[in-house]
């Protein structure tokens, strides 16, 4: 069988379907190498910074790694503005969408929030709210937001860092996207965990 039988999903059949959940879990397996692309093509995104897009998400993540942080936090830094090319207006649920069956909901949380966070840097230069993030305080998550965009991503646009290649973190991206979608023990609601080590 190379195709199902229906051409419309109510006529298929267990065969058709059977076929088709095979099909669909063969295909998932190449998600992580297909944002790895993805990626890459950040650097065909917005212009202007002092680095490219994908050099941003390279420093984040390499600046999270350096402070310790455990795979959620660093493949999250590393995705999340993934969504730049494809969702401008909401790029960081662009990116929550695809980091939350594989993360903690923690991360997912913070990639998804981090674009009001943001404002607080330079919402007063472009007519936005700088304190958008302040509709989220008393969040569990609210902290650690904050810390992400101090710490990982308004700072993430030097040139003159020692960042890592993408190279260096494909592994890692691929590690989380193998993981079961939606396991309890990964995504464990209502979990804090420390955005960097103590030491």
């Amino acid at each position: 069988m190379d195709q199902v039988k229906f051409t419309a999903m109510r006529d298929g059949d267990k065969e058709d379907y059977d076929f088709l959940t095979a099909h669909e879990i063969h295909h998932t397996k190449g998600t992580a190498d297909r944002l790895l692309a993805a990626l890459v093509a950040l650097d065909e995104g917005l212009s202007g910074y002092q680095i490219t897009r994908l050099g941003h998400s390279l420093q984040a993540a390499t600046r999270a790694e350096r402070d310790g942080a455990d795979t959620d936090w660093i493949v999250a830094a590393l995705l999340h503005d993934i969504g730049d090319i494809y969702a401008p207006y909401n790029h960081d649920e662009y990116a929550a969408s695809i980091l939350r069956p594989f993360v903690r909901e923690q991360v997912t949380w913070v990639v998804e929030k981090h674009g009001d966070f943001q404002l607080v840097y330079y919402g007063e230069h472009v007519g936005a709210d700088p304190q958008k993030r302040a509709a989220y305080a008393g969040h569990a998550y609210f902290d650690d937001c904050a810390t992400f965009c101090e710490r990982w991503d308004q700072n993430s646009f030097d040139p003159a860092y020692d960042t890592l290649p993408l190279s260096h973190f494909a592994e890692r991206v691929r590690a989380v996207f193998a993981r079961e979608p939606y396991d309890p023990k990964v995504i464990r609601a209502g979990e804090r965990v420390p955005l960097t080590s103590p030491a």
